[in-house]
């Protein structure tokens, strides 16, 4: 991705926040921007979900009210949001006064859905029946107990996705914990869950956990992590349907989980993996 669509966010830089709703804080990054050089299949379908842990305001007598957020983002809106200009966003609420919930809601809709270029759908939760919620990882064969070798790199490695010999038809869903990126501006790792639903020819296991393996040093967003494994695999495996889905570590009171398929998906799941 080019660092120059970066050139005026807030990531790696004390940042001023707010003491009233601004939206103005939001910072869009153009999808074409960090898509530039993507010389890959592009799935046809797909989102962002992002969860925030820490939405708050004050009703109209001034008590605090803390909530949970749900945030979709469509992958083929203009632009996606910067993390950071998220998380200062959703603080400066924090002394804004509302008189019902769904006025929130209806805030965050407006004001994400302008930043990003399509209508984003917005989810308020109660944090009560929110605790409840349980932990569970991705559902899956994992596939990180291989014991295989792994040669050094710095450079990702899509040459080690190949399929199996022989290679019938599947359909499997393989998983694995070992996903590292880092933020292309300060260089701190984003870890994820990944989940990989396929039907095709079989794809190598082991050359699949090199590849995901390969990636730790990867300078990029969730979101573009996300869709060159997506394309990478497209174009050396050739599956018939294919669904790459991560869920990354929660960083700053958000978790990002991208999800790109070449199919429609109506059940992807929201459950929180244990590292979430």
């Amino acid at each position: 991705m080019e660092i120059s669509a970066l050139a005026h966010s807030p990531l790696g830089r004390n940042t001023a926040g707010s003491n009233h709703c601004d939206p103005a804080l939001l910072y869009p990054i153009a999808r074409a921007d960090t898509r530039a050089g993507l010389d890959l299949p592009q799935a046809p379908h797909g989102a962002d979900i992002w969860n925030a842990y820490e939405l708050s305001w004050l009703n109209a007598k001034g008590r605090p009210v803390v909530a949970m957020g749900r945030f979709t983002f469509p992958a083929d809106s203009s632009h996606l949001i910067e993390s950071k200009s998220f998380k200062l966003y959703l603080n400066s609420l924090n002394d804004e006064r509302f008189e019902y919930p769904d006025i929130v809601r209806q805030r965050l809709y407006t004001d994400l859905s302008r930043a990003c270029g399509k209508p984003v759908h917005v989810e308020v939760l109660s944090v009560r029946p929110a605790f409840e919620l349980s932990c569970a990882p991705l559902r899956g064969t994992c596939i990180d107990d291989q014991d295989i070798d792994f040669p050094p790199t710095d450079a990702p490695t899509p040459d080690t996705l190949v399929l199996s010999q022989p290679a019938p038809f599947v359909r499997e869903t393989l998983v694995t914990e070992l996903m590292k990126s880092n933020c292309p501006v300060t260089g701190q790792p984003d870890w994820a869950s990944l989940q990989i639903q396929y039907a095709g020819p079989r794809i190598d296991h082991a050359g699949l956990l090199r590849y995901i393996v390969s990636l730790r040093h990867q300078g990029e967003f969730h979101e573009l992590c996300v869709e060159k494994i997506y394309g990478e695999i497209m174009a050396h495996c050739a599956p018939e349907e294919l669904l790459v889905y991560a869920r990354y570590t929660r960083r700053g009171g958000l978790d990002i989980n991208p999800w790109r398929a070449n199919v429609p998906i109506k059940d992807l799941g929201q459950t929180r993996t244990l590292r979430q």
